[in-house]
């Protein structure tokens, strides 16, 4: 009988104990995902220049979507944005991303971010271009009323291993 429960205490603690070890698999409530531009892009005011990025869900007590953009091996935030919830119809295996149309001289400009197999993702806010001094009031005009359409492309990859 006393082996047994030596047995049995082994086993209850061996148990026990991995409840305590981390596990080593990556989180995908944070959406990690790495992104390489080959030119500068904004993300709402921040231009990020040609390089790696990490962008992920931070946690956050108000159930809002903040997404952190931090540099290619995670270690420094450059910034956060207060993203708007986006929807599709189909999700894809890999990470999508569009962007505004933006003028000649200005860097594209993030429009939508979705993670791989979600139906939902995060909808960066329209940058507001400023116009040039000496211009005319129908050049100011057509400025203001041009519509943006978004343009996928970015090479990303989830920290999830599906690309």
């Amino acid at each position: 009988m006393k082996r047994y429960l030596r047995v049995f205490a082994a086993s209850a603690m061996s148990l026990m104990s991995s409840a305590f070890v981390p596990s080593l698999k990556a989180s995908e409530s944070d959406l990690k995902t790495i992104i390489t531009i080959s030119q500068p892009v904004a993300v709402e005011g921040t231009i990020l220049p040609a390089g790696e990025y990490e962008l992920k869900l931070l946690d956050s007590d108000f159930r809002k979507e903040i997404v952190g953009i931090f540099n290619g091996d995670g270690s420094r935030l450059i910034t956060t944005v207060l993203a708007i919830r986006a929807y599709r119809l189909q999700p894809t295996d890999k990470s999508a991303f569009s962007f505004y149309d933006s003028p000649a001289g200005e860097p594209a400009a993030l429009h939508t971010w979705f993670y791989p197999g979600d139906d939902y993702g995060f909808e960066f806010l329209k940058p507001q271009y400023t116009v040039a001094a000496g211009s005319s009031a129908a050049q100011t005009a057509a400025k203001k009323t041009r519509v943006r359409s978004p343009q996928p492309t970015v090479a990303a990859e989830s920290a999830a291993g599906g690309n």
